[in-house]
């Protein structure tokens, strides 16, 4: 058993929505099986985990690269179903990996914005809309309020969009940039 396994079987997704008075809204929408991407807003480094508390599903995370790079770091951020990918690049070896989940019908949970720091945040990256091209597994967008500042009691709000189907297509420049539009104002609009 993986640590995300334990962590449900232990009840930390109702220890999160107690503690924090997690509201979530929408989390019908996200497919109770199958393959799809779960794109989420990025305000805080515990964002995965509030994320975690929409779904009773596993969600498997890219994570930034540096968090690897200590073995034990990486042991326990592979234990808790994420795997690494080298931002702003195109990391073919992150996006098989993405792809090869989804195609076993798992969930892959992206957050587009790439950073957590609002300062550093320049855009949202085309990652999650190639993904999306290349598998045609649905873009579920997801918006996040009030991850920041963590760990201090606060409310959390978790809002579920409609999915935005993804017929599969050559993940062009300009077909990823139109799709992560759409799935922006989508998260923006949840």
């Amino acid at each position: 058993m993986n640590a995300y396994a334990f962590l449900h079987r232990s009840g930390f997704r109702e220890l999160l929505r107690r503690l924090y008075k997690i509201e979530v809204d929408g989390a019908v929408r996200i497919p109770a099986t199958g393959p799809a991407i779960l794109v989420a807003n990025h305000e805080s480094i515990w964002d995965p985990f509030i994320l975690g508390v929409a779904t009773p599903r596993e969600i498997h995370y890219m994570a930034k690269s540096e968090l690897f790079r200590s073995r034990p770091l990486a042991a326990v951020l592979r234990s808790l179903n994420a795997f690494p990918v080298e931002r702003g690049g195109g990391d073919r070896t992150a996006m098989s990996e993405a792809a090869a989940l989804l195609e076993r019908g798992e969930l892959v949970g992206i957050f587009p914005q790439g950073t957590s720091k609002p300062e550093r945040q320049v855009g949202w990256h085309r990652g999650a809309a190639r993904l999306a091209l290349v598998t045609g597994a649905p873009l579920v967008p997801v918006r996040l309020s009030g991850t920041r500042p963590l760990p201090w009691r606060t409310r959390i709000r978790i809002v579920v969009g409609e999915p935005l189907t993804v017929a599969p297509a050559r993940p062009t420049v300009a077909a990823a940039r139109d799709l992560t539009e759409r799935v922006e104002q989508a998260v923006r609009a949840a």
